[in-house]
């Protein structure tokens, strides 16, 4: 018999973490957009204590501000903040590649291929818009967790969070898609390969490339 999937009892405040990270990285909340808890609570029919604490959290996560005399607004999209997170990302997490390559099993790559798979078909499905980043993201650590770093990967995850929205919108608008595909595939190979000289050096121009595009949308967006 097949492994049955544990089932996951979450707590109203997880609930509404995740509805509002959604319509935050989603767009469907705009940069700058105040967060009533009142309003919240009464949308997603739950008191404000679990809005309150939702709140918290997503500050935590940078995706929203608080702001004296206008309570929670979700973030505004910001070039600095691009360049900063993308900068980070691409120098902690070649390092982190550059670590697990040696330590990948034949069986960390085939999961890893497996996770890239349901991507590509994602990405074929514009209604699993919602879904890239979370692939994505379980693609890249796949990769990473060989390298035996949970502190730094922990970091890696955050940074991620933050970057969800901007790789949205570079993939939505920017024409990344082919791209992204393409640079996943040979990335993998090299992985493959235990090329840890190219890998890396493809990682961090793949993660800087994104960087550059978001950028540019970010700009004209701002200017708009």
């Amino acid at each position: 018999m097949s492994n049955i999937p544990p089932i996951i009892h979450k707590t109203r405040t997880q609930l509404v973490v995740e509805a509002l990270r959604e319509r935050i990285l989603s767009g469907d909340i705009q940069g700058g957009e105040p967060l009533r808890q009142s309003a919240i609570a009464e949308q997603l029919n739950v008191s404000r204590i679990p809005v309150r604490e939702a709140l918290v959290q997503l500050e935590a996560e940078g995706l929203i501000n608080f702001e004296p005399h206008k309570g929670a607004t979700a973030t505004l999209l910001s070039v600095e903040q691009v360049t900063e997170l993308f900068e980070l990302r691409a120098m902690i997490e070649s390092d982190l590649l550059a670590k697990a390559i040696p330590n990948l099993s034949d069986n960390d790559i085939a999961e890893a291929e497996a996770v890239l798979v349901k991507l590509e078909l994602a990405f074929k499905l514009k209604e699993s818009v919602a879904s890239w980043s979370e692939l994505n993201t379980r693609f890249h650590t796949r990769l990473y967790q060989a390298a035996n770093r949970p502190h730094t990967m922990e970091v890696v995850n955050g940074l991620n969070t933050n970057c969800d929205r901007y790789i949205r919108l570079q993939l939505l608008f920017t024409g990344g898609i082919p791209i992204a595909e393409r640079e996943h595939r040979v990335l993998l190979e090299l992985c493959k390969k235990r090329d840890i000289a190219k890998a890396t050096t493809l990682l961090r121009e793949h993660i800087l490339h994104a960087s550059a595009s978001i950028t540019k949308l970010v700009e004209q967006k701002i200017k708009s």
